[in-house]
């Protein structure tokens, strides 16, 4: 968690474009995928609760999962065409710069480094993750300023305990460090009573807590301490992809803000209810032009995944077994810190 922005960063998210190497001529990707007839995306060579975990039936989903499906759904009217490639953390960007994928989106976090050093591009972010706590329930808290006298268990010389250690004096905190070697060992302590809360990564936390013996017993506490902006990752040099992608991921934003739902789309497609509306869904042309694509491509993606809203609610909050709060993750209107680019 190292990463800290404000409400500018969706806007700052279209100025990505910067370095001196190219490794994809301008819009070849979108032809690539085309002539294909499949776009190659992330899934993982494991679980990652809420974001790509496969099911009984062997069936891919989650939060990354479906920005996926959105990209497949753009281009080829439906995510039939949408090819999921296992691949590790470490293999992710070798393999999008071979050419063995399009396109990354699995919990990557946009850094500096990333973004200049490694040839690829970020797109806006689509979920911003944050370092939280969780603690037992029965201690009535909501917040760690009503822990004085408490512990935290975290494993030792790790980024998070620095980030604690720092937050607890800032605020002047009365609680007590447990350092364990290893993060593992630090999560065992808590479920065991050892301490009385312990820090993650908050859907993390969520994953934990709904595989706990009593899910109900614990609760992740409302302070936050870090942020890192997940975004899908391109290869540099294609602008027109990465405008392509962005517009994918600010079309379930725009939706979500004006009220437009996978179940009420065809509704708002025959009467819109107002100009951007109207726009979003190519009743007025001009959305598919853009990006090489048909004028009614938003209106199958909000169709086929539905809005940001309804991709987090069914994934990683409250119609999730996670039940994760949306927090910053909610658009501006409601306390959070998403919001899309202008429609015009």
């Amino acid at each position: 968690m190292k990463t800290v922005f404000g409400l500018a960063f969706a806007a700052a998210a279209f100025a990505s474009a910067i370095g001196s190497s190219a490794h994809a001529a301008q819009g070849d990707t979108l032809k690539a995928v085309q002539q294909r007839g499949a776009l190659n995306c992330t899934s993982g060579d494991g679980n990652f609760e809420g974001f790509f975990e496969v099911d009984a039936q062997g069936k891919w989903h989650g939060v990354d999962i479906d920005y996926c499906r959105a990209v497949a759904t753009a281009i080829f009217g439906s995510d039939d065409k949408l090819k999921l490639i296992p691949i590790s953390w470490a293999q992710r960007f070798p393999s999008l710069q071979s050419g063995d994928l399009d396109l990354v989106i699995k919990a990557t976090g946009w850094t500096m480094s990333r973004d200049t050093e490694l040839g690829i591009q970020f797109s806006m972010p689509y979920f911003v993750g944050a370092t939280s706590f969780m603690a037992h329930k029965d201690l009535n808290v909501k917040s760690l300023a009503e822990m004085s006298g408490g512990t935290i268990c975290v494993a030792g010389g790790t980024s998070t305990e620095k980030l604690i250690s720092d937050y607890l004096k800032q605020n002047k905190l009365d609680i007590k460090l447990i350092t364990y070697e290893k993060n593992d060992e630090a999560t065992a302590a808590y479920y065991a009573n050892r301490c009385d809360s312990y820090a993650e990564w908050a859907p993390v936390l969520a994953a934990s807590r709904a595989a706990a013996a009593n899910p109900d017993d614990h609760v992740i506490l409302t302070d936050t301490l870090a942020l890192e902006p997940e975004s899908a990752a391109m290869r540099q040099g294609d602008d027109a992809w990465v405008d392509l992608v962005n517009w994918v991921i600010a079309v379930g934003l725009i939706a979500e803000e004006n009220g437009v739902n996978s179940k009420n789309v065809d509704e708002m497609k025959a009467n819109p209810p107002n100009t951007t509306v109207g726009k979003l869904l190519g009743v007025t042309p001009g959305i598919g032009k853009r990006v090489g694509l048909a004028d009614d491509w938003a209106y199958k993606v909000i169709k086929t995944v539905g809005n940001a809203g309804e991709i987090y609610d069914r994934n990683i909050g409250k119609d999730s077994r996670y039940k994760l709060p949306r927090g910053l993750n909610a658009p501006w209107q409601k306390g959070g810190v998403l919001y899309p680019p202008i429609l015009d």
